[in-house]
């Protein structure tokens, strides 16, 4: 039996919103990649995180049909977890490279780059309204981030996340990797409002990084049989 963490990552100031996401703190549990493809496949959360080495914060994430080198979602849910076990990490190591985490208040933060998030595209719509009103999917193929301005001035973004890729996951509750995408692009700090009632906050630097933060929630723990 391996125990999975269940949290909501992003939710938002009201504890609302937040993507689910399962943790393995046990990622050793679990060896077998195909054994770990089919368990994030089996709990259809937009990603499953499996912490290798707490020592050395190694992760291995994977949505349920691909491996990922860098997710925000997972990364700020994972080193949220880590805290309140009373082990708050300084550094996580997906496979993209190292990774800066911080914590301010009840806001988990964690630092990329652009260039470790792959295959996505930005697509800026005339409102948020606009943004709303798309179906889910909308037409077409690759991963969508499509967004407006809420309030510009304010740096405040609506958003909604498209993976379609052909799995369990149509659309995508929050997106720290695409958020980080659309701060790059725009070189300003956003808040960002998504899914049903997520933010996503971030953060640019002169050295090139992003920062990505949000408040995680515990949604439930569950034991799995059969996984490893």
């Amino acid at each position: 039996m391996t125990d999975i963490d269940v949290l909501r990552v992003f939710c938002g100031p009201d504890g609302a919103g937040g993507n689910e996401l399962g943790v393995v703190r046990d990622g050793a549990a679990i060896p077998d990649t195909a054994a770990r493809a089919a368990l994030a496949a089996r709990l259809g959360f937009s990603e499953t995180v499996f912490l290798d080495d707490a020592a050395h914060g190694t992760v291995d994430i994977r949505t349920p049909s691909v491996q990922l080198p860098f997710a925000g979602h997972p990364l700020v849910g994972l080193a949220w977890l880590l805290r309140n076990l009373g082990r708050p990490p300084h550094t996580l190591r997906p496979p993209a490279g190292e990774v800066d985490v911080r914590f301010e208040g009840d806001i988990t933060w964690v630092r990329g780059r652009a260039e470790w998030v792959t295959a996505r595209r930005t697509e800026r719509h005339a409102s948020a309204a606009e943004v709303d009103q798309l179906p889910a999917p909308p037409p077409g193929e690759g991963w969508l981030y499509a967004w407006a301005w809420q309030d510009e001035p304010a740096g405040v973004v609506r958003a909604r996340a498209f993976p379609r890729r052909g799995d369990s996951i149509v659309e995508d509750e929050a997106t720290g990797a695409a958020a980080l995408l659309l701060t790059h692009e725009l070189a300003r700090a956003l808040d960002i409002r998504q899914g049903t009632g997520s933010q996503i906050l971030t953060r640019a630097y002169p050295d090139g990084t992003i920062a990505v933060g949000g408040r995680v929630r515990h949604a439930d723990v569950h034991g799995e049989t059969g996984a490893g």
